[in-house]
């Protein structure tokens, strides 16, 4: 694997707080998707994707995000980016507000925060060959074009492909791997502190998965950077994370460090979503689903604890009142749960 000149990564005068404040603090950030009827296409629903999700990300550390499809990770990753405007909520980079006056603007932001999609193949021009893809960013924010050329081929050569070989090539000559690989040097190019990848190696085989989280782990070493990293993949984000959070229904049910979650998580979603991945052993096949029921309707969520229609362990406290999750401090492990409230009146409450 080729590597950066000696001026790489550049010296960023933009870390102004130091390695204890946050890269990034998000607030009780909201979506609401409106749900139009009628000849005059009134507003009649809402749906709530992301209600209230409140969570740090460390400098240099990985966040995993976890959850079943449709509880609102990707439309969090979506809004971080500012790819559209949430309905409410405060997000703080490094200690600026984003969009904020006096803060930092969307423009700024996206000079430091990139983003990875899930579909290698529709993130790349057809029309443009790699090189060309990975040069577009630094150009449009003014970078000659035969630096921004000479950038893109030293991050081809970062992330394992041979500039001479694959930067003149369009990305329907490329493997999904090797056009995912091409979307990590693009959304290297513009030197960003965080990097969302957003389901980016769900599509890759197994092999091909190993490499691109391999050359992920180099590259966070190497440059300095701090991962948003969501998957479905339990396995792969135990490996990658520092620490995980777990959404269910647009809103954070557990968050703390990644072996104190997969080895004793405290809500009951959580455990059932950790018991939902097949074992290898066949003597150990579950027979019975570790849950049962549909999720509820997000035009319509339910009251108190989202989860307690589909919860062995609900009680009436778990329908009146919704359980906070607290704050603690980055490393603590919480649980927006009744269960682990001494005083909520939950039968199966822990005692201290």
């Amino acid at each position: 694997m080729n590597q950066l000149s000696t001026n790489w990564p550049p010296s960023d005068s933009r870390d102004r707080g130091g390695p204890a404040q946050p890269l990034l603090t998000v607030n009780v950030l909201r979506k609401y998707f409106p749900i139009r009827g009628g000849a005059l296409g009134r507003v009649r629903a809402k749906v709530h994707a992301v209600d209230g999700v409140s969570f740090t990300v460390q400098k240099g550390e990985t966040l995993g995000i976890v959850g079943e499809s449709g509880c609102g990770k990707s439309t969090v990753a979506r809004l971080l980016m500012r790819l559209m405007a949430p309905d409410g909520g405060e997000q703080i980079f490094d200690g600026d507000e984003v969009a904020a006056q006096g803060g930092i603007s969307v423009r700024d932001l996206r000079r430091q925060v990139q983003m990875v999609f899930q579909d290698s193949a529709s993130s790349l021009n057809p029309r443009m060959p790699v090189q060309g893809s990975v040069a577009f960013g630094p150009m449009a924010l003014g970078k000659p074009k035969a630096e921004a050329m000479a950038l893109a081929r030293e991050l081809l050569g970062k992330v394992g492909l041979n500039p001479v070989l694959f930067g003149g090539r369009y990305p329907h000559e490329l493997s999904g791997g090797q056009k995912q690989r091409v979307n990590i040097a693009r959304a290297l190019a513009l030197s960003p502190r965080l990097l969302i990848l957003d389901e980016a190696v769900s599509a890759l085989d197994k092999s091909v998965e190993a490499q691109v989280l391999n050359l992920l782990q180099l590259l966070k070493r190497d440059m300095g950077l701090t991962y948003l990293f969501i998957s479905h993949d339990l396995g792969v984000v135990r490996w990658i994370s520092d620490r995980v959070m777990v959404m269910y229904l647009g809103e954070v049910v557990e968050i703390g460090p990644s072996e104190q979650i997969y080895a004793d998580a405290k809500h009951p979603y959580t455990r059932a979503l950790l018991a939902s991945k097949p074992s290898m052993n066949p003597d150990e096949r579950r027979e019975e689903p570790p849950v049962t029921g549909d999720p509820p309707n997000p035009v319509n969520p339910p009251a108190g604890c989202r989860f307690h229609t589909r919860c062995p362990h609900a009680e009436a406290v778990c329908s009146a009142r919704a359980p906070q999750l607290g704050s603690n401090g980055a490393a603590a492990h919480l649980a927006a749960c009744h269960m682990q409230e001494p005083a909520s009146g939950h039968s199966g409450a822990v005692r201290h």
